[in-house]
């Protein structure tokens, strides 16, 4: 018998379905599982041995939500996901891919709205795209020396602005031709040929575009009609294949939309992820909405709709104005509309702009994302120490001032170096533990890969582990481990229909193996790394004692502290992963 490459001694097995875990030890051969085995596995000369007794032995964790298209190109071992445990990403979300668009027109979409320099986004473009369509995309990645495996959507803005051009794609009377849909479903379909999930789209005007050319636009796939909607959707339905969109965030909500989209009355169901289900500060009772709305219309309208949702603190810090959030209002837009910082602190000190902020600020019937509440923005670093740790509106009122002019005042004074933080949302426990607890909700929405100085969310399934862990340990239990991991693993994997997810004998060896003790206060702290590529430092998670190792393809990749020296350069364990696979299969041979 050929020996093991690795094998993963006496540790408490997961298998990534919600079953009952158990003792086991764990063999690898050739990239697979081959061996589930209550007893001791002979060890080879060449074996790898890993450890386990007293850890857990997941399947690698699926991140559904991220923003690498461009950092992958660069960065391919994106170690950031590894060292978390984190094995198979998804790219290509909210409407937002690098596959069909040109490279200046992919940097304008996507780096404002991801909160990624745009120079870095055409840089790493222009030096590496090979490709002009769905399947040189796919060759393309497969040829990448990846850290986890990748799976994609095709973004409807890179979609739309490849077949109108984007100043047609921008604008609100446009009207694609008959020819065009034509080539919209044909170009989506042949994406799907090629493994991508389906499609991401997005409606929320908020997210605007970056560059001079049309700068502050929304997104093109936020000019879409119902004809060009339903065209793409029934080539979803027809496939088989996911919508991953957001609802508007207006006094005309299309959420309605959404359901009906999705419903299989009469027709195949349309799978639709949506973005989030999440507990809002701004509106609190919006919680029961994101509760029940998905698993009452998945059974009585034969929908197949889920909420993601970030299973942690929706905390994002800021660094002066630069953030997303005031996009979703008029004065915030006009200011992050200016790139040029005189230009930008000029219109910031103008009076008719602070009583246009004031005006706004202030009126709390407006549909909103952020609370617009300046007392709970805490200031966490200033060159005036004097303000650290005192929230914005406390600023003001200490100089007597509206909570609006000491902001401004700051941001005009200090600029980026004013940073501060605001929860929006997740932040109480009890509603937090019953959104992971839904049916009506997937993990994700952790946006790994974008909005750099704003949130870091690479570790969010470990952050729910010890939230699980430290439930049941109280008696107070929301979730068994054995349903947080399949909710962060196979759950996923199934509905993507992915190969990935699970680990039992024959399943693709991704593994996360992790110390139980180190799921600890660590796993909710923040750190900054450097990322000279993008010429920042960027937000990260470091809790290494909660990672003993992370294998994907039957490689280790990150183990004590470390990721392991040349993946991502010289080597790579990940794989393009098309959608289409059947997890659901039963077993050639149960484990032993």
């Amino acid at each position: 018998m050929l020996d093991f490459d690795i094998v993963v001694t006496d540790g408490r097995w997961f298998d990534g379905t919600g079953a009952a875990s158990a003792r086991r030890t764990i063999g690898i051969r050739d990239g697979i599982v081959a061996a589930v085995s209550a007893g001791p596995l002979p060890i080879g000369p060449d074996t790898e041995v890993i450890d386990a007794a007293g850890k857990w032995v997941l399947p690698g964790f699926v991140d559904v939500h991220t923003h690498y298209d461009a950092e992958m190109l660069i960065k391919p071992a994106l170690s950031e996901s590894l060292r978390h445990g984190v094995t198979t990403v998804v790219v290509g979300n909210c409407s937002l891919s690098t596959v069909l668009a040109s490279n200046a027109d992919c940097a304008d979409l996507f780096s404002r709205v991801e909160a990624v320099p745009r120079d870095a986004v055409r840089d790493a473009l222009d030096k590496h795209r090979t490709w002009s369509d769905p399947t040189e995309y796919v060759k393309a990645l497969d040829e990448l020396p990846l850290g986890p495996n990748v799976a994609a959507f095709l973004g409807h803005s890179d979609l739309r602005t490849h077949v109108l051009g984007l100043g047609r794609a921008v604008t609100r009377d446009t009207e694609p031709t008959t020819a065009e849909i034509e080539q919209m479903t044909a170009l989506l379909d042949a994406a799907i040929d090629a493994g991508f999930l389906g499609l991401s789209s997005m409606t929320n005007k908020l997210d605007k575009i970056d560059g001079q050319r049309y700068r502050s636009r929304s997104l093109p796939s936020t000019y879409t009609r119902g004809r060009e909607v339903r065209a793409l959707n029934k080539v979803l339905r027809k496939r088989g294949r996911v919508l991953q969109s957001a609802p508007t965030v207006s006094l005309k909500p299309n959420i309605a939309k959404f359901f009906l989209a999705s419903a299989g009355i009469g027709r195949a169901r349309l799978r639709t992820s949506l973005l989030s289900a999440a507990d809002s500060k701004a509106y609190p009772p919006l919680v029961w909405f994101m509760l029940y709305a998905a698993p009452l219309l998945n059974r009585f309208a034969r929908t197949d709709f889920r909420w993601q949702h970030l299973p942690v603190p929706f905390t994002v810090y800021a660094d002066g104005i630069d953030l997303v959030v005031f996009e979703e209002f008029g004065a915030g837009a006009a200011a992050l509309h200016l790139k040029d910082h005189v230009e930008r602190n000029e219109l910031l000190r103008s009076e008719p702009y602070r009583r246009w902020f004031r005006k706004q600020y202030d009126n709390k019937f407006t549909p909103r994302i952020w609370h617009r509440n300046f007392f709970d923005a805490e200031i966490v670093a200033c060159p005036d120490e004097s303000v650290v740790g005192k929230s914005i509106g406390q600023v003001g009122a200490d100089r007597g001032l509206h909570p609006v002019d000491a902001y401004l005042d700051m941001v005009v004074e200090y600029g980026p170096a004013l940073r501060w933080r605001t929860t929006i949302a997740n932040d109480r426990p009890r509603y937090l533990d019953k959104l992971a607890a839904s049916p009506g909700v997937q993990m994700g929405f952790g946006d790994a890969g974008a909005h750099l100085r704003n949130m870091s969310f690479y570790n969010f399934p470990l952050r729910l582990l010890e939230r699980v862990l430290r439930a049941q340990e109280s008696g107070k239990p929301f979730l068994s481990i054995e349903r947080a991991v399949h909710r962060l693993t196979g759950e996923l994997a199934d509905w993507y229909r992915i190969d990935a997810g699970h680990l039992r004998e024959g399943s693709r060896a991704d593994l996360v193996v992790i110390d139980p003790a180190g799921l600890d206060d660590a796993v909710h702290q923040l750190h900054e790394a450097a990322l000279p590529e993008f010429g920042l430092d960027r937000m990260v998670n470091r809790n290494d004692r909660a990672v003993v190792a992370t294998v994907v393809n039957g490689r280790r990749v990150f183990g004590a502290g470390e990721v392991v020296p040349g993946i991502g350069a010289d080597w790579g364990t990940g794989r393009f992963l098309r959608a289409g696979h059947d997890n659901s299969a039963p077993l050639a041979q149960e484990a032993r």
